[in-house]
């Protein structure tokens, strides 16, 4: 048989301890059943840890840090994404991270698939991947650097072409809460991947790729993109985000009722027209950027100034989780202070996420008076506050490096866990499940905690036809628990399958969800044609199936079973206000929708059973998760 194309065959799998580096051959039938992404990455994982009975300390040297590509990165697909993958200091088991800008696109043109990165240097280094080799450089002068500071001494190094990774003083630190900044504005955030990097002193990662990938037919290819672009612009809701970005969706979820206000607690926010995304395309939006090939340049470039401090378009702006986070959540209705906070968060390398829902938690713990320490007390809508806590949490000073260690932790300490929003030890994202049912199913159960890129978005599904190919032709009511543990194991599966080719989800699976259009075969197409394997609407749930199955083994393997899976006590109460007031999620109804979720995927108490295994063609796997007799 010949090779799969669109793909090098090989990791560069990177030791920080011994300052070395060697190919890792990845095998040709992990390409063929798992394509690439978060599949391959976990077989590596699978490989590297759970078979040789390591247990990975992640802010130890044991722990390893996976940057993975697909057959599409490096070829100029609209769209291409790249992952991270790693232990989470978090969830304390693996997970991963996606993030756009250009450095999937030139890591997929090194001559690598991806990096394995293990072990722990004496010193700060960043990596150089150029002409199939990776060079360990010092970093002593980088280290301290905001990312923003970082990358401009990167690029004045190397050009302006190159793909940038690297972390901030959040980072260094190994606070639990810091993200990767990809190209300056890109974040691999939800992990902890940020504390990872900086506990193996690893600044930053440049790569700089300029070999041609291997593509099964040409022509076919550029066909099929060419069809591809002209989907994406003629989808009007894309359109909308070329001219709002994401954050076209405030005040849409807000009419809904579900846009997260006042810590979880209410749907609507008062100030929501202040911040969303027409406000800021009509007073501070001077542009915008758009990742490797993708012609939808969502990417909102702002320029304004609060509390003196001048926010520069190049490091972006807020996009809609950024906006929920720091805006509603906190009740924040200042756009110039929100593209601030953004910029720290960014300059900081944090995730905009948690230290969103952290403050908020700050927030109601001032108001009922059980937070004590007044360097901790924060009130509500005090957008100047919320700055001085963003700077003290990204330098690691005073009270700062205790809220870098995230909310979990903090609402432990604190004894305020009762209103603390996070699954799995993971902030929840901007995304509310009362108001969709689906959606609390896949928070509930997703090994990665709080993750809303794989997920299931009920509000997606409000249509005629919503997606006919997958036998979805009637329009789903996103307030009900009725046939949603079928449903969400069908997106999650498409979700896994667009996660394994790294797309973007508003290319691929959102707006196709949404009734707008849908773009699969076009992109099996593109597949086809790079890969040079036919993968139809069947293959193509089951590569999103299996390697969503594989990733639960990793998850058994860490001690997680089936009775960790639950939502937190805020959002079991009633919303507060909006158009989905007095909804909640029912215990009873979690429960059996639970159950009857794991009935329909072959799991049991540990994750996917040898039959299910058997199912997914994935047979020397077969006996991996050890169940007590």
């Amino acid at each position: 048989m010949n090779r799969i194309k669109g793909v090098w065959g090989q990791y560069a799998k990177v030791d920080l301890t011994t300052g070395s580096w060697e190919l890792y051959e990845v095998p040709q039938k992990w390409y063929e059943i798992h394509l690439g992404g978060r599949g391959i990455g976990t077989r590596i994982a699978i490989e590297e840890v759970v078979r040789r009975h390591i247990r990975v300390e992640p802010l130890g040297d044991s722990n390893l840090l996976i940057f993975g590509t697909g057959p599409l990165q490096g070829t100029g697909t609209p769209g291409s994404r790249h992952v991270v993958m790693g232990w989470s200091p978090k969830t304390r088991t693996l997970n991963e991270s996606y993030a756009g800008g250009w450095f999937g696109y030139m890591l997929g043109r090194t001559g690598f698939d991806g990096l394995i990165i293990t072990g722990q240097a004496q010193e700060p280094v960043y990596l150089l991947v150029q002409d199939r080799a990776v060079e360990i450089m010092p970093a002593k002068e980088l280290w301290g650097m905001t990312t923003a500071q970082c990358d401009k001494v990167l690029r004045d190094r190397y050009g302006r072409s190159v793909g940038i990774a690297c972390i901030g003083p959040a980072g260094e630190q190994q606070a639990k809460i810091a993200a990767i900044i990809h190209d300056r504005a890109h974040a691999a955030a939800r992990p902890g991947f940020g504390a990872v990097m900086g506990a193996k002193r690893l600044k930053a990662i440049v790569v700089l790729g300029r070999y041609q990938k291997p593509i099964a037919d040409k022509t076919a290819f550029r066909t099929a993109v060419q069809e591809f672009v002209r989907l994406i612009m003629q989808n009007p809701a894309i359109q909308s985000l070329s001219r709002f970005g994401t954050a076209g969706d405030v005040n849409f979820l807000n009419q809904l009722g579900i846009l997260p206000t006042r810590n979880f607690l209410e749907g609507s926010f008062y100030g929501a027209d202040k911040i969303s995304g027409e406000r800021i395309a009509n007073t501070i939006l001077v542009g915008r950027d758009s990742c490797a090939g993708c012609p939808v340049r969502c990417d909102p470039l702002v320029e304004t100034s609060f509390m003196g401090e001048k926010v520069h378009r190049e490091c972006g702006g807020p996009e809609y989780e950024t906006i929920g986070a720091l805006g509603s959540l906190c009740l924040v209705d200042n756009i110039d202070a929100i593209a601030l906070a953004n910029q720290k968060c960014n300059e900081y390398g944090l995730d905009t996420i948690s230290v969103g829902v952290l403050i908020a938690h700050l927030m109601e713990g001032t108001e009922r008076g059980v937070i004590k320490d007044k360097e901790l007390q924060i009130q509500w809508g005090d957008a100047r506050r919320m700055i001085e806590l963003i700077d003290a949490i990204g330098m690691g000073n005073g009270v700062g490096r205790f809220l870098g260690q995230g909310l979990a932790e903090v609402s432990r300490q604190l004894g305020t866990e009762d209103f603390a929003v996070h699954i799995k030890n993971v902030e929840v994202p901007l995304h509310e499940p009362r108001g969709k049912k689906g959606l609390a199913i896949s928070y509930a159960t997703s090994p990665r905690g709080a993750t809303h890129l794989e997920a299931m978005h009920d509000t997606m599904l409000e249509c005629e036809n919503p997606t006919p190919e997958l036998g979805v032709t009637k329009p789903v009511n996103r307030l009900s628990w009725g046939d949603k543990p079928r449903l969400c194991k069908i997106y999650e599966d498409l979700y896994s399958f667009v996660n394994s080719c790294i797309l973007c989800g508003f290319v691929s699976w959102d707006q196709a969800t949404a009734g707008q259009y849908y773009p699969f075969p076009v992109i099996r197409r593109i597949l086809t044609a790079v890969t040079g394997i036919d993968v139809d609407t069947k293959a193509m749930l089951e590569i999103g199936e299996r390697n969503y199955a594989i990733r639960r083994i990793v998850a058994a393997y860490d001690g997680y079973k089936i009775t960790d899976d639950d939502l937190p006590q805020r959002l079991k109460e009633p919303l507060k206000s909006g158009a989905c007031k007095g909804e909640k999620i029912d215990e009873r109804e979690l429960r059996k929708a639970i159950d009857e979720y794991y009935k329909l995927r072959g799991f049991d108490m540990y994750g996917p059973t040898d039959e299910t295994l058997q199912r997914l063609v994935c047979a020397e796997l077969v006996g991996i998760i050890k169940r007590p007799l």
